[in-house]
This record gives C-alpha cells, structure tokens and sequence, in this order.
C-alpha cells in the first residue's frame, strides 16, 4: 500500500492562497574583465617602439651605455595595463579613509622615527626651513616610513604606460628623465622601483619630480631615494620648502562649526579665505570649544565629509602640501600625523 488510495488529506483540499509571482530575474553581477595578455604582434610593436625612444633618448644626449643598460630586458607589463584602466568602484569617506590611515601603528612608528633620526632631522629641518614633524608624516603617509615603496621595475612600468596609458606623452617624458637618473645617478635599473604608475623610493617622486627635489645629503655622491634615509628626509623637505612652506606656521587645525548662522557648505572651499577673526566671529572655534587663535592668518574651510563631518580651518601650508599630493584627504591626514607625531607622546 502506497497510502495514495485513500485520496489527499483534508488540509490539501482547503482554498490555498494564490502562488507568489515569480521574482524577477536579477541581472548577472559583473564580472571582473579578463587580465590583460600581451600578444606577440604587441611584443612586436612595442619592440619597435621602445627603439624609437632609444633614439629620442640619445638624441638628449643619454649614452648608448646607459641605453643598453637600462632597456636590455624592458617588458611591457600586462599587471600596469590593468591597474591604468581600472576604474575607482565606489568613494570611500574621509571619516573611513582617516581611521585606515591613522592607525596606532603609523602613529607610533612615527614616534619612533623621530627619535630615532632626531639629530638627522634638526640638521634637515634647519637647512630646508621645515619642521620635522611634516616631513616625517608624509614619509609616513606615503610609504609607511620606507616599507611599502612598490615592487615594479620603473623603466618597464613608465614604458608599459607610454606605450598602451590613457597619457602616453606625459609618461614618455617621466620614461626619458627615469633613464636620464639611471645616467647621472649610477641608479641600477634593475633595483629601481617604486608604484606601477612610475613614483619612485620612499618619497614617491615622478621621475621629473626627482631631478626638481631629490637631494644627495650625506654626499655619497647620488641622490638614493630608495635606501638612503637622509636623502629621503632632505628630499621630502625640499619639496616642502621650493614649493612655499612657512615654517612659521602649522597647516590647519580642526574645528567646531556653529549650529546656526554659517551656512558652513557655501562657506567651505580653498578658494575661498577668511580671517581667523571673522571665522571666530562667524561662531567657529577650535575643538576643544576655546576661541581660534587671536593671529593675523586667513584661513580656508576644509568639510571633507560635508557639514555634519569633521571640519578644519588651513592655511597656506596645506595648499603646499596639496602640491605633493592634490587630494585634501591626504594633505588633512598629513597635518592630523604631523599633529600626533608633534606632540608629547
């Protein structure tokens, strides 16, 4: 007996509610695209390209050693094409951006390197007119005081980019000056490295940016950005100072907004100045609640995160540092550093 004879049981045969709609069909997640593959006809054509850059590069007077040297293995790499084309997939906030930034551990690293290179960073800071303190956070900022500088031959990434980059002129010429360092500098090409996009050592200069700020500081005769701590300090000061760094005065400093009577959206912006005293007038002050400080300073408004976010009030030293890096996320998250590593531990 299958138990079938006897028909379905009562509940079965009860009015049942009308069966749900099917849903509708979600559209398949993206995919991510396939990693880039260099063909042999790319080979080719980069082959022939990069000859035309030898021959560019001797004519500015570059020696067919160094050429040799510098382009005898060079390969366009298929890891830089992807990275190029990528696109940001969403935007972080600056409240999230600073608690990934600012960690204990960078802060006390921080510490750390101050002392441990306090001699070393008066004898800087008193040549480059620049307090020691900002020099160390954009070390810090950049590549964790030395410890992430980026893995990617340099050659063979600004290649990659001049060859098959959304800015192909822009990188060739960053591609001439990066042989040009191997020329001047005795620099080994194969342990020159740094980011895929080209920034190189410790302070991730541009190539052009290297020949501008990079400094020989201890005199041992080239200016090592890679391995050479007091190259790397005076080199990060010397940006600060050729660019207009005021030692006499500090970056910024956070905020309390007013609850009524700024309109802190309209007011907020680097193109736009105030007076201290008019923004203590307008009910800003700083964040422990006392006035703003009673200096002859104008003053900008940076709300990275909006009007209900943090809020600071820069000053000139922050457009220097905007120089460096044009991101207001990373100049605020440079004075937030230099500010910790400033203070008494």
């Amino acid at each position: 007996m299958t138990g079938c004879a006897g028909g379905p049981p009562a509940a079965a045969n009860a009015q049942q509610p009308p069966a749900p709609p099917p849903a509708p069909a979600q559209p398949p997640a993206p995919t991510a695209p396939a990693p880039t593959v260099i063909t042999p006809e790319q080979q080719a054509d980069f082959a022939r390209w990069l000859e035309g850059v030898r021959q560019e590069a001797q004519a500015q007077g570059i020696s067919k050693a160094t050429l040799d040297l510098a382009l005898a293995n060079v390969q366009e790499l298929p890891r830089v094409i992807d990275l190029d084309r990528k696109q940001p997939e969403g935007t972080v906030t600056f409240a999230t951006y600073a608690d990934r930034v600012l960690t204990k551990d960078r802060i006390q690293r921080g510490r750390d390197m101050m002392r441990q290179n306090a001699a070393l960073l008066a004898q800087v800071g008193a040549k480059y007119h620049v307090q020691p303190q900002y020099i160390v956070a954009l070390w810090g900022l950049e590549t964790n005081y030395g410890r992430v500088t980026g893995g990617f031959r340099i050659i063979d990434a600004l290649a990659t980019l001049a060859h098959d980059g959304r800015r192909p002129a822009y990188f060739r010429k960053e591609l001439i000056q990066a042989l040009r360092i191997v020329e001047e500098d005795k620099v080994d090409p194969a342990t020159m490295k740094g980011s895929w996009a080209g920034a190189m050592g410790q302070v991730q200069f541009m190539p052009s940016a290297f020949f501008k700020f990079a400094q020989d500081f201890d005199g041992c005769g080239r200016r090592d950005i890679w391995t050479r701590t007091p190259d790397v300090l005076a080199s990060a000061a010397n940006y600060l100072s050729t660019v207009g760094w005021d030692a006499g005065t500090t970056w910024g400093r956070e905020v309390t907004l007013p609850a009524k009577g700024l309109d802190a959206a309209a007011a907020a912006g680097l193109d736009k100045k105030r007076t201290l005293a008019e923004w203590a007038k307008a009910g800003v002050r700083s964040l422990d609640g006392k006035p703003l400080p009673a200096r002859a300073l104008s003053a900008s408004l940076v709300i990275p995160d909006g009007p209900d976010g943090r809020a600071f009030l820069v000053y000139d030293n922050y457009r220097t540092i905007m120089n460096w890096n044009r991101s207001t996320y990373f100049a605020t998250t440079v004075g937030l550093l230099a500010d910790q590593l400033g203070a008494a531990p």
